[in-house]
């Protein structure tokens, strides 16, 4: 039995609640994670010093898997907007460093490299963004790209673009980068030194070029003689990641990826830089899975890709959806749903329940970009699968909470209600998931339960669900379990 202790990005319920929901699937393990309130949202960063405290109080932890962003900025976001300086943010993670010292575990960590997203939304960046978004990222891109190719073509669109962002923006920015590389720089020197047995740097948002995939090719030549570093496409994915490996990379589950365009498998998602077939075998390296063929595996991971361009729902890009009787294997297998970004393929699912064979079924994601998607489906079912003691009734909770949030919400319900502010409402919002609720219910053989929906973070982004009936509270978590 293992004893994990869970340090989140932030509060979201992907990244609070889902790990929770993947290990409740295992009883031999028991999982810690600090109090909700203590964690960081879209405007608020984590309360640094409580957790820390925290994690300081805690005894017999086993386990370690930190997002090392909430200990140096507060979270994910704040880490694009934080100002603090160098130094005070070191200062932050030798703390976390003498604390855990007085441990015996296995420390899993993962930092991000500074993404740069190329629009002028400013929802996750700070201030200027909203202005000069767009322009950053386009400076960024030609920069990278004209010190890569010495195609000397490129300095007169840097030099174009530079003169149209004002200097001290630019240079805040710049800076912003710099002390954040220098940060991750700093956690190679603690791996050396022993202090993390696992250290992942990801790359979110990224694109052939640019500032961050300059900075991770840096740390890849940095790390190329310590064992266990990786860089990785991806974010909010990776501690489920690493939560996965903590717990079953001795375990040698095989997994055999099949994909439903297998002569797409070189195809790039939106949102990464790898094609789709080495983000597969990556996401299941590093979740501690082993890739194997079909007839030797243990499990087969149902990859349902794009033939052409993947499809953004959010952006209202379509790919056709899936039209085919669909062939369940006749081995365990689980699913990730890749077509689109931000939601399911309708046509995938229809398929999928109207087989009506779920007897081998171990799990289903379509959660917004391909990493996020693989990784959290692939920790999931090689938690599920590997599990000494196995809970059925929170693998069902686990895909029923999918389902309504990848399926439900994502692909349908959202392009319905986010024309307008007033929508975003939990009572019109429970209203509209009724129909899915019922059939979801029936097909997971529950009986009707209670539910709850939210939108955590006051956007159409993300909701939060809760199935209650007959429930219990479990410690530190905000969700209810039905019996």
């Amino acid at each position: 039995m293992s004893q994990i202790a869970f340090i989140p990005i932030d509060n979201r319920p992907v990244c609070y609640q889902l790990p929770q929901q993947i290990i409740h699937q295992a009883k031999e393990h028991t999982i810690f994670l600090p109090e909700i309130n203590l964690m960081g949202d879209l405007n608020r960063n984590a309360d640094i010093n409580a957790i820390l405290d925290w994690i300081d109080s805690l005894k017999d932890i086993d386990i370690f898997v930190i997002s090392l962003d909430t200990i140096a900025y507060g979270g994910l976001i704040p880490s694009r907007r934080s100002n603090d300086s160098y130094e005070k943010i070191k200062s932050r993670i030798d703390q976390m460093v003498s604390i855990l010292k007085k441990h015996s575990a296995k420390i899993y960590a993962f930092s991000s490299i500074m993404r740069i997203s190329n629009n002028n939304i400013n929802e996750e960046e700070k201030e200027y963004w909203s202005n000069f978004g767009t322009k950053i990222f386009q400076y960024s891109y030609n920069m990278h790209k004209m010190e890569t190719t010495c195609e000397s073509s490129y300095m007169m669109a840097c030099n174009c673009n530079a003169t149209r962002i004002p200097q001290d923006i630019l240079d805040d920015y710049l800076n912003t980068r710099k002390r954040n590389f220098d940060i991750n720089k700093y956690y190679i020197e603690l791996k050396k030194q022993g202090v993390f047995d696992t250290l992942i740097f990801s790359k979110d948002d990224c694109a052939q070029y640019g500032f961050n995939v300059k900075e991770a090719i840096e740390l890849e030549q940095l790390s190329s003689n310590e064992e266990n570093i990786f860089i990785k496409t991806g974010a909010d994915e990776i501690p489920l990641t690493l939560l996965s490996r903590s717990i079953n990379k001795q375990k040698h589950i095989k997994i055999c990826p099949v994909y439903l365009n297998p002569e797409s498998i070189n195809k790039i998602s939106k949102y990464e830089d790898i094609s789709v077939e080495k983000s597969v075998e990556s996401q299941i390296n590093l979740a501690g899975g082993v890739i194997s063929d079909e007839k030797n595996c243990d499990l087969i991971l149902l990859i349902n890709n794009f033939k052409i361009e993947q499809g953004e729902l959010v952006m209202d890009v379509y790919e056709p959806e899936y039209n085919k009787d669909l062939i369940i294997p006749d081995k365990p297998y689980f699913i990730a749903d890749i077509l689109n970004a931000n939601g399911s393929d309708n046509g995938f699912v229809k398929a999928l329940f109207a087989n009506n064979n779920l007897k081998e079924f171990f799990g289903y994601a379509a959660w917004n970009t391909t990493g996020n998607t693989l990784g959290s489906c692939i920790a999931a079912a090689l938690t599920y699968y590997g599990a000494k003691q196995p809970s059925k009734k929170d693998f069902k909770l686990l895909q029923l909470t999918r389902f309504l949030d990848d399926w439900a919400y994502q692909a349908n319900i959202r392009s319905q209600i986010r024309i307008d502010k007033e929508n975003l409402s939990n009572t019109v919002l429970k209203i509209k998931m009724k129909e899915y609720e019922k059939f979801l219910f029936e097909r997971f053989e529950v009986k009707r339960c209670h539910t709850e929906y939210r939108f955590p973070w006051k956007r159409f982004f993300e909701i939060g669900i809760l199935i209650k009936k007959n429930y219990i509270r479990l410690p530190f978590v905000d969700i209810l379990f039905y019996e």
